[in-house]
């Protein structure tokens, strides 16, 4: 796919300062330093229930996404976990309605069209994001507040969220919800350990609905992606990418009728 290849690629300085993805969290790139690297942490920090401090803005990931919300023109975003990717997605979003919005409008059949759905289930990581958030950009988000829980799929054990939204996004991003954030446990077997892993399977309840050409895009959590990737049931092609971990898999079916192969030639074009 053409699209593996633009993110191999992808020249993340020039990309960042072309759409000033710097300062939507008012970083110098000067001070910066090197943008496309991983920034190291001790063996537990991140598995560390105590730590409250959010990790420093990794502007590879976040132009990455953006340029994948870009260069798809995707018009509707379902995002587990709320955080600095959404304002990425949101800006990202409009962009995408300011150039498309009148096509889109007028020619394909989209009930939610240039909108983020953010799920989270932290209000006080909520409230702390919308306060950040540029007030214009704020308009492209709509926040859900939804508790999560372990729960089963195919019998084997996983967390859920209660709620959803009744959307139908062309790209999801997972990266919640936090392994210590899960209240109950099945049979005595919970996410909240050190030694756990996120287990989420919210994307296997509404695979059903999804359109193809939906991309989804996990951030890190390889145990989580080969437990969807062993539970999806519809064609999709599946990509780790080791050096930027991250995991990718989009539903390469065929249309399912005129409306959906309208949004496939415009989004993907000869990609597809």
């Amino acid at each position: 796919m053409k699209m593996i290849n633009a993110i191999k690629n992808l020249d993340y300085k020039k990309y960042c300062l072309d759409n000033r993805i710097n300062d939507l969290f008012g970083l110098d790139l000067k001070n910066y330093g090197k943008i496309k690297r991983k920034l190291e942490t001790s063996i537990y920090e991140s598995v560390d229930p105590k730590n409250k401090i959010p990790f420093v803005a990794e502007l590879d990931d976040l132009a990455r996404l953006h340029f994948l919300v870009r260069s798809r023109k995707v018009t509707t975003i379902l995002e587990f976990g709320v955080g600095k990717s959404t304002l990425v997605f949101a800006d990202a979003i409009k962009k995408n309605k300011e150039e498309f919005g009148e096509f889109v409008k007028n020619n394909l059949r989209r009930a939610n069209p240039f909108e983020v759905h953010s799920i989270d289930n932290n209000k006080k990581w909520i409230n702390k994001c919308k306060e950040e958030f540029k007030s214009k950009l704020l308009n492209f988000v709509n926040f859900y507040l939804s508790e999560v829980e372990m729960t089963t799929f195919n019998d084997r054990a996983c967390t859920m969220y209660k709620k959803l939204p009744n959307i139908c996004p062309d790209l999801i991003y997972l990266d919640a919800p936090d392994q210590f954030n899960v209240p109950n446990n099945i049979r005595g077997i919970s996410t909240v350990s050190a030694d756990r892993l996120p287990m989420s399977a919210d994307i296997l309840f509404i695979e059903p609905f999804l359109l193809p050409g939906t991309l989804i895009v996990i951030d890190g959590r390889t145990a989580n992606a080969r437990f969807l990737k062993y539970n999806l049931q519809g064609n999709w092609e599946y990509n780790h990418f080791l050096e930027e971990d991250i995991h990718t898999f989009e539903l390469t079916e065929p249309s399912l009728g005129k409306f959906n192969e309208k949004q496939l030639r415009f989004c993907l074009g000869k990609n597809y």
